[in-house]
């Protein structure tokens, strides 16, 4: 049995949910969120939790029950209380900014790159360096931060580009002095 498969979900409060076959439907205070899930697993809603069945043991099954298990939390989390990426702009003048709802970075080409959030993401500037994507859709909001990264990924030598809050960047010596 899949040990993440089969952890109940806890639903709070002001969250709820229809299950119709293979779509799950979850509405919070933040949005609402929909999924079809694979045909291999069946949820079902006990009282206050929420249950991830695999329907046989067949290796797809097995495979999709955790994802499952997971994706749903997911939703949950996301109407609730929303997901966030933090990125952190370094180098010497590079700054992002908030123009609308695009964001406008110049990170070192002759002009600035504009990016246009997808629906339900929103972007935010801290001290013309640090970038904070928020949304409710966890697959949505990682995938319009490693967008953001791409656009200038941290470099080895300097350590100069956009990376994400925390992620630790190998350094690498340069050339050697002439001697």
């Amino acid at each position: 049995m899949s040990r993440i498969g089969k952890r109940p979900i806890s639903i709070p409060n002001k969250v709820t949910i229809a299950i119709n076959g293979q779509s799950v439907t979850v509405k919070g205070p933040k949005g609402e969120l929909s999924r079809v899930l694979p045909k291999e697993v069946e949820v079902v809603q006990e009282g206050e939790s929420l249950l991830v069945n695999r329907r046989d043991e067949s290796r797809t099954a097995r495979q999709r029950h955790g994802l499952s298990r997971t994706l749903v939390a997911n939703m949950v989390d996301g109407v609730s209380e929303g997901f966030q990426r933090r990125l952190e702009i370094i180098g010497v003048g590079y700054r992002a900014q908030v123009q609308g709802r695009n964001l406008t970075l110049n990170v070192g080409y002759s002009n600035p790159v504009q990016i246009e959030p997808p629906e339900g993401i929103q972007f935010a500037v801290e001290n013309n360096t640090n970038v904070i994507v928020t949304g409710i859709d966890k697959e949505i909001v990682g995938n319009t931060a490693a967008r953001i990264r791409a656009v200038r990924p941290p470099e080895p030598y300097k350590g100069k580009g956009i990376r994400y809050a925390g992620e630790v960047i190998k350094r690498k010596a340069g050339k050697a002095g002439k001697k």
